[in-house]
């Protein structure tokens, strides 16, 4: 599986951004997809996450400011953010779990895929 991120940029506190995320590949091994983000000198930290049955789960900072998504065939999934705060500047990379078999039946193969980073930078 393969991850592409989009959307991220510089916006004023109170704006929004949408952050997309494209997935190409084994798309139907996809499990769980989720969004982090890292602040300088800092680990990951996750923003939201979302699995195939469409269960979300958010960090207590972003509750009620964002939103994530997934399309129907489960090639895209967006971040939607509203209300942006200083605070919520980082770059935002999104993430794919997920597992397959071979064609043989061997397995299953457990993965775990990163997108680029995108920046998002909300100014005071």
């Amino acid at each position: 599986v393969q991850l592409q991120a989009s959307g991220g940029g510089l916006v004023q506190a109170g704006g929004s951004l949408r952050l997309s995320c494209a997935a190409s590949g084994r798309i139907s091994s996809i499990d769980d997809m989720s969004w982090y983000r890292q602040f300088p000198g800092k680990e990951r930290e996750l923003v939201a996450s979302i699995s195939r049955s469409g269960l979300t789960n958010y960090a207590d900072s972003v509750k009620g400011r964002f939103t994530i998504s997934r399309d129907n065939a489960k090639t895209m999934m967006a971040l939607q953010m509203n209300s942006l705060k200083p605070e919520d500047t980082a770059v935002y990379y999104c993430r794919a779990t997920g597992h397959y078999y071979s064609d043989s039946g061997e397995g299953p193969t457990v993965y775990g895929e990163w997108g680029r980073g995108t920046q998002v930078t909300v100014s005071s």
